[in-house]
């Protein structure tokens, strides 16, 4: 019998910590494989003294994946990834500065390590709905239905957030046409900025432009825990998460940061993307994050002179998907010069009139229809 990556997670997340948690609970796991009857992993502490307080529970992981079936041997690296003691270091990532007079202002570090959460998941204050908007490749347009539908949402008179979660590449700031920095007066908690009816934060409003973020996995992590926790969001009615694409650091410290209500899967038509695609709906699945509907973007072009309408990139591949799979079909959106252009000019389409806008209004109806009724 082999072993497979989930029974050994599964192990893991029964392995206490003191003062509470498990070791997939607190998110110290890193490296993770599982080749054959061996194992490998690197429990990283946040500390030299949580490290050296973490070696029985280091003992207790390799003693309980022993035991497990198929187990012939078990590696694990325990690191520190900060000092014992706690200096005033440079700012690792991008600052908040407060837009308060007098003195040196209060300022807010983006990125570092997340602070240990325990009792799992949970709810954001005064926000009714969570949902991530992925796709499991990029180059699908998930940005431009992120931002476009948080748009249509809001002209149906929703109280709609936008988050911006693609860390490595921000686009929501240029997409809905900010360049104001957010600012924080106390140091801790940052003031979003508001753009076509909806609140919205964005890595991409804290950096330089041309800036790239270079950091490693648990800074990310920590970057997302406080543009979840330390915006003010205020009441909302929904929060959309801007996903980057793929299924990695940021879906997973996402799930087991906040209740997820659900995620919305984007994806082109052709068969390249749909299975990228489905490996974003097994990553929802494995998280218990419930998929509300999939969206085919790009699903057909119109020429503006002809009137011809071309299936570029293939046609129905999402809905039959959906059907096959159960799972709500959202609708189809088209491929169109003037979406890109309207997103790159900082007014997404959905803020107009027309036959382009109204495919969003339909798509953010039929979310509402079957979500927030």
């Amino acid at each position: 019998m082999t072993a497979t990556r989930e029974a050994v997670t599964e192990i893991l997340a029964g392995i206490a910590l003191p003062g509470g948690g498990t070791l997939v609970s607190r998110d110290l796991i890193r490296a993770l494989s599982v080749d054959g009857g061996v194992v490998r992993f690197v429990i990283e502490a946040e500390s030299a003294d949580q490290a050296r307080a973490l070696a029985p529970v280091q003992a207790a992981a390799e003693a309980a994946l022993k035991a497990l079936p198929g187990i012939t041997s078990v590696q694990v690296v325990m690191t520190a990834h900060g000092p014992a003691a706690k200096v005033a270091p440079k700012p690792a990532g991008p600052v908040v500065r407060s837009s308060g007079a007098g003195g040196e202002p209060p300022s807010l570090k983006i990125g570092g390590h997340p602070t240990p959460q325990q009792g799992g998941p949970q709810k954001l204050s005064g926000i009714d709905r969570i949902i991530a908007i992925g796709s499991g490749k990029g180059g699908v347009g998930k940005s431009t239905v992120s931002s476009n539908l948080a748009v249509a949402l809001a002209k149906q008179g929703r109280r709609v957030g936008l988050l911006d979660a693609d860390i490595y590449g921000p686009s929501q700031a240029r997409m809905m046409g900010v360049s104001k920095r957010p600012s924080s007066v106390d140091g801790k908690i940052i003031e979003p900025v508001v753009a076509h009816g909806v609140t919205m934060m964005s890595m991409g409003l804290l950096l330089k432009e041309g800036e790239a973020v270079v950091w490693r996995g648990p800074m990310l992590m920590g970057a997302i825990q406080q543009l979840l926790s330390q915006v003010a969001w205020g009441e909302l009615d929904i929060l959309l998460i801007d996903l980057p694409p793929g299924t990695g650091d940021v879906q997973l410290s996402l799930s087991q940061r906040v209740q997820l209500t659900g995620a919305l899967v984007v994806s082109t038509p052709q068969d390249v993307a749909l299975i990228d695609a489905l490996k974003a709906i097994d990553m929802f699945n494995k998280l218990k994050t419930p998929i509300l509907g999939l969206i085919e973007n790009m699903s057909s072009y119109i020429c503006p002179n002809c009137g011809h309408e071309a299936h570029i990139f293939g046609h129905g591949g999402v809905p039959a998907e959906a059907q096959r799979l159960n799972i709500p079909f959202l609708g189809e959106l088209p491929l169109a010069l003037d979406v890109r252009v309207a997103g790159d000019a900082g007014a997404p389409i959905a803020t107009g009139d027309g036959p382009l806008a109204e495919a969003y209004d339909r798509l953010a109806r039929r979310l509402i229809d079957g979500n927030m009724a």
